[in-house]
């Protein structure tokens, strides 16, 4: 017969034989060494029907593996044709299908064939059960897994490492941890790929000192350990703080050369990053010679948890320089710095990477993108992002009511609670907090007191410490200072020092002498170092005149070395953050700043404002003390935000303390004066600034 070539292999390699032992030996050098496509595939699938090779289980096989696993970008109908044209499939047809149904994330449609394997009496081998229990595992099926052990006892594969690797794997993965110590302890623990299986499994769920507990048993064995054992141990040991572990386990890289490793070194520089060490992970990140996302990922990460945000935004910057695409851990941890900094451009820019890539908003990545737009001071950018979350959870929920609370939108946060109700999802006790700080916020007294019995009554949260804070704050910022106090005396609970800060607060809103000297006593006895209580009882006795007293508390205060917070605002302007701090003349915008405050205060004067010297620093010479208000913080961050930015543009402001009453006030005329929206956010809440007036009605 005469030989036929086929196009694109090699004619020495692929006739017509006419008999089976002109193939050769190994049916894989035919068909998996050759097929690069699935114009490939096809044409040899074609030549063995031709031949009627197609008959030869062999053969058929190893089609079916390409078909279904080996060849990109073929379809499981494909696979499913060949399947279904062989007469009786043995275990390694099934297998094959269950393994690519399991791979290309059908794990439903790999138990059912599972089912059918079984139905067809054909006995399942020790390649089908991992096969199946990572099914199991990919659809947390717990029930089937216990099912397939079973099956597994039964049939007497349970001495099989591989088949115990998988299953400890499936139980860890389901949360049955307890199940996957069981299986793991029956083993011979010969193997380290067995005591990876259950570390990886007590890391996944969040059994660190089990984690740590078992590597010690490994070692006093004597088995030895390898780079994924060491990659859980250290994730274990960067949520135990565990630096001594960690340590070790640094040096023993160092030692063995196991530095070209990058997920090992990462998992080294994420260990130091989680412990505190964030200089020690930056300068094994800089030694890096190669960084793939998960390395920049745990950087960032790490700057992130230790709350240094503008390091975060750097270190950003020089990924998208180094061309390394971020992934939803990175744009989460930089987001929630965003957030922090109020740094509004790169958090826009992030979510416009979000829309670009597709990326689908997960509760994770929707609920840190609604954050930050919230904490910028923009809800309806974060209601739009909630509308777009495929799911919600209680997390995402209670985010957009705290924001709307913060923003001066009280009653619309609690229409989006009752909305929450309605879509039978359960408020939690952070819930809570957001749905009392939205009547606070707006005077809803009565609302209020009703939603703080609800919690109890209706859901069997009992209340903390900040569910007290915040019913303290609601009578308070009505002005039911009396009330407030018996409140706090009546608790149940001993009222920590932010309550009693609460109260001191309201009292220098509304002037109360008598129980703000009170809520002093009890602060200096939980916090005698904080400044904050200290200024707060001094304005309040400027208030209403006796300078004197006002005069001798700050003097305790120096005679005590406590030294107060100084103001600080930050302001974004082109993706680059700006910090200004109360009368700082170390700025290298110092001049210009000063220059830019003066006229501004001189055009608000001539509209109606009028300094007010009580918020001035009570050492200021009396000349001194219009200057001093005039040069707080937040005024030289909107003085620099109005010569930097284009007519109407709004201007976003952060500051580190509560906004004082004379720069609310001169806030609300310069939005009038020179027709800006300002928002300001400071350490209780956003001021959206508009047309002279503000969004809290000045109830802060």
């Amino acid at each position: 017969m005469a030989t036929t070539t086929l196009h694109h292999f090699p004619a020495k390699t692929i006739t017509s034989p006419t008999t089976i032992t002109q193939f050769p030996e190994n049916p894989k050098t035919l068909i998996l060494q050759q097929c690069k496509t699935n114009k490939d595939l096809n044409q040899v699938h074609a030549h063995l029907i031709k031949t009627r090779l197609h008959l030869n289980p062999r053969f058929t096989e190893n089609l079916l593996e390409s078909a279904a696993i080996l060849i990109p970008n073929t379809t499981m109908d494909y696979a499913l044709s060949i399947f279904r044209n062989i007469n009786e499939p043995d275990p390694s047809a099934y297998n094959v299908m269950i393994r690519a149904f399991t791979l290309k994330k059908s794990p439903q449609e790999a138990l059912i064939l599972y089912q059918k394997m079984n139905r067809s009496s054909v006995q399942p081998d020790h390649f089908t059960f991992p096969c199946t229990l990572k099914a199991c595992s990919r659809l947390r099926a717990v029930r089937e897994g216990e099912q397939i052990h079973a099956q597994i006892v039964k049939s007497r594969f349970g001495s099989n490492d591989l088949v115990n690797n998988t299953l400890i794997h499936m139980y860890a993965n389901c949360g049955k941890i307890e199940f996957a110590r069981k299986v793991f302890d029956g083993t011979s623990k010969s193997d380290v790929f067995t005591w990876n299986s259950m570390l990886s499994g007590y890391v996944r769920s969040e059994c660190w000192g089990e984690a740590l507990k078992l590597f010690d048993e490994m070692r006093n064995m004597g088995v030895g350990f390898d780079e994924v054992t060491l990659i859980s141990v250290l994730t274990a040991c960067g949520r135990l703080a565990n630096i001594e572990l960690g340590e070790w386990i640094h040096e023993y890289v160092e030692t063995n050369g196991l530095k070209g490793s990058v997920n090992l070194v990462t998992s080294v520089v994420d260990m130091y990053a989680k412990c505190g060490y964030v200089d020690k992970a930056r300068s094994l990140f800089d030694e890096m010679d190669r960084r793939d996302v998960v390395a920049w990922s745990a950087m960032i990460s790490g700057y992130s948890q230790a709350r240094k945000c503008k390091e975060v935004l750097d270190v950003f910057c020089d990924m998208q320089m180094a061309k390394v695409e971020p992934n939803e851990v990175t744009l989460v941890s930089v987001l929630s710095c965003c957030a922090v900094l109020g740094a509004l451009e790169t958090g826009k820019w992030v979510h416009f990477y979000v829309k670009k890539k597709r990326m689908e908003l997960t509760v994770t990545l929707g609920t840190v993108l609604m954050d930050f737009y919230a904490k910028c001071g923009l809800m309806e950018s974060a209601i739009e992002v909630f509308n777009k979350m495929p799911f919600k959870n209680v997390f995402s929920w209670t985010v957009l009511i705290q924001g709307l609370a913060n923003n001066g939108q009280g009653k619309r946060a609690l229409d989006f609670y009752a909305l929450m109700l309605e879509n039978s999802i359960e408020p939690n006790d952070v819930t809570f907090i957001g749905v009392l700080s939205a009547c606070s916020h707006t005077g809803l007294v009565n609302e209020g007191r009703g939603f703080f019995v609800s919690m109890s009554r209706d859901f069997g949260i009992d209340p903390r410490t900040e569910h007290y804070g915040c019913m303290v704050d609601i009578l308070g910022r009505a002005g039911l200072i009396e009330e407030a106090y018996q409140f706090i005396k009546n608790m149940p609970i001993q009222p920590n020092a932010v309550i009693w800060r609460t109260l001191l607060a309201s009292c220098r809103a509304h002037k109360n002498v008598e129980i703000g000297e009170e809520s002093l006593k009890n602060l200096v006895r939980l916090e005698p170092m904080h400044s904050g209580d200290y200024i707060l009882l001094s304005n309040i006795y400027g208030s209403v005149g006796r300078w004197e007293d006002a005069m001798r508390v700050m003097n305790q205060m120096r005679e005590k070395g406590i030294k107060k917070t100084p103001g600080c605002s930050l302001i974004e302007l082109d993706g680059e953050i700006y910090e200004f701090f109360a009368e700082d003349s170390a700025s290298p915008y110092s001049k210009e700043v000063y220059n830019a405050a003066e006229m501004m205060i001189k055009n608000i004067k001539s509209a109606g404002y009028m300094p007010d010297a009580a918020d001035a620093r009570l050492d200021a010479e009396e000349g001194d003390k219009e200057a001093s208000v005039a040069h707080h913080s937040e005024k030289l961050a909107i003085a620099f935000g109005l010569i930097k930015t284009p007519p109407g543009t709004t201007i976003r402001i952060s500051k580190n303390l509560r906004v004082c009453s004379d720069c609310h006030n001169a806030t609300k005329i310069i939005s009038k004066v020179f027709s800006r929206e300002i928002v300001v956010r400071d350490r209780n809440r956003f001021h959206h600034f508009k047309e002279g007036s503000c969004s809290c009605n000045d109830y802060w």
